[in-house]
C-alpha cells in the first residue's frame, strides 16, 4: 500500500482480482448485494498468519483496505464474513456455506447465556450489536457460560427462535447496515472452541486489525478528494499543508499495518493484543486526522453536493467508534505497565 496520490493506484496494482473488485463497486450501497459476494472475497483473500515469508496477512489487510476504499457499507458486510471464516480455520472447524456475521458485544440490560456442550447447546436471551441479522444464513456469538466466562458458538439465524429487532437503527452513517438486537429463545447451537478460547487465540488480534486496514482503506479514498480539488484548482499554501498532513498521516498508518502483518506471519509476535492496540490506535488516530483536514480544506460543498463523499465521511464516522478511543488507550497504557 502507498500513500499520497497514487494509492488507489498501488493498491489496484497490487491486489489483482480487479473483476471481483468492480463487482464490489457495483454493489456500493447494498448489503445483501455486497454478501452475494462475501463467498469469493473468502476464495481470494488468504487467512491472516498463515506462515512465515508467505506475505498472506498483508494481502488479506491489503484486500480489506481496496474494500474500504470502494465502499464501507460494501466492507462493512464482507469483512465480518472473512473474520467469521479466519475464526473457524483457528478453530480446526468446517464453516457451513452460505454468509455468516461475528457477534462478539455486550451492552447493558441485555445478556445472552448458553446451556449444552459440543454440538448440542441453545441460546437464550438478547444479543445487542447485531449486524445484518436478518439477512445472515449463520453467525458466531458469544455467549454467557457462566458468571465469568463466554464461550462462542455457531448458530443458524434462519431458524424458528430467533427473532431481529427491526426500526431502532436511525444512523446517518452505514444506514443499510442496521446493527439492531436479537432475541434468541431456545435455540440451537455448536460450540466453537472452549469458554474463553474466542479472545484468548491471537486471531482476536488479527481480526482487529483488519478492521483497521479498513478504516484505512476508507481514510485513502477521503485523502484523494484533496488531490481532485488541486486539479481542478492550483492549490494555495494552506491547501498544500493539508495535503501534506493527510499524507503523513496515512503513511505512518501504512507502515504500522505493513509491519504488523510482517510480524504477524512470522510468528513472532508477543502479546497480539498489544499490537492490535497500537495498531488500530496509529489507523483511526491517522483517519480522524483526515476526516478533520478533509472537512477544513474542502468546506461544506462536498458534504451537501457530493453524494459518495457525504457518505463515505458519515460512514467512517460512525465506523470509527469501534475504536473506543480514550478508553483503548488507557487499556494500552494498562497492558504497559
Amino acid at each position: 500500500m502507498k500513500t499520497g496520490a497514487n494509492v488507489a493506484a498501488g493498491i489496484a496494482e497490487s491486489a489483482g482480482h480487479d473483476a471481483l473488485y468492480r463487482a464490489a463497486r457495483e454493489a456500493a450501497g447494498d448489503p445483501q448485494a455486497a454478501l452475494v459476494l462475501a463467498g469469493r472475497f473468502a476464495d481470494a483473500l488468504p487467512l491472516p498468519g498463515s506462515g512465515s515469508g508467505s506475505g498472506s496477512t498483508a494481502q488479506l489487510w491489503e484486500g480489506l483496505a481496496r474494500l474500504g476504499m470502494i465502499d464501507l457499507t460494501v466492507a462493512r458486510a464482507i469483512e465480518p464474513h472473512l473474520d467469521a471464516r479466519a475464526i473457524l480455520a483457528e478453530a480446526g472447524d468446517d464453516a457451513p456455506e452460505g454468509t455468516w456475521g461475528v457477534f462478539a458485544a455486550e451492552g447493558p440490560g441485555v445478556r445472552l447465556e448458553a446451556s449444552g456442550q459440543g454440538s448440542d447447546c441453545t441460546l437464550t436471551g438478547v444479543k445487542p450489536w447485531c449486524s445484518l441479522a436478518a439477512v445472515l444464513d449463520h453467525a458466531l456469538v458469544t455467549a454467557w457460560v457462566d458468571d465469568e466466562q463466554r464461550g462462542l458458538f455457531a448458530v443458524d439465524m434462519q431458524q424458528s427462535g430467533v427473532t431481529a429487532t427491526s426500526g431502532t437503527w436511525v444512523a446517518r452513517g452505514l444506514p443499510q447496515v442496521t446493527s439492531e438486537s436479537v432475541e434468541f429463545a431456545d435455540v440451537p447451537a455448536r460450540a466453537v472452541g472452549d469458554a474463553g478460547w474466542y479472545l484468548r487465540r491471537p486471531g482476536f488480534a488479527w481480526g482487529g486489525i483488519g478492521v483497521a486496514a479498513v478504516w484505512f482503506g476508507a481514510a485513502v479514498a477521503l485523502a484523494g478528494a484533496l488531490t481532485e480539488a488541486a486539479g481542478r484548482r492550483k492549490p494555495d499554501q494552506i491547501a498544500l499543508m493539508h495535503i501534506g498532513r493527510c499524507d503523513a498521516a496515512l503513511h505512518a498508518a501504512r507502515c504500522t499495518l505493513r509491519e504488523a502483518a510482517a510480524r504477524v506471519d512470522d510468528g513472532c509476535v508477543d502479546d497480539p493484543g498489544r499490537l492490535a492496540a497500537r495498531v488500530r490506535t496509529v489507523v483511526a488516530q491517522a483517519a480522524e486526522t483526515v476526516l478533520t483536514t478533509v472537512d477544513h480544506a474542502l468546506g461544506p460543498g462536498p458534504l451537501v453536493a457530493d453524494e459518495e463523499h457525504a457518505a463515505r465521511v458519515a460512514d467512517l464516522h460512525l465506523y470509527l467508534r469501534q475504536w473506543h478511543a480514550e478508553r483503548d488507550l488507557a487499556a494500552l497504557g494498562s497492558s504497559l505497565l
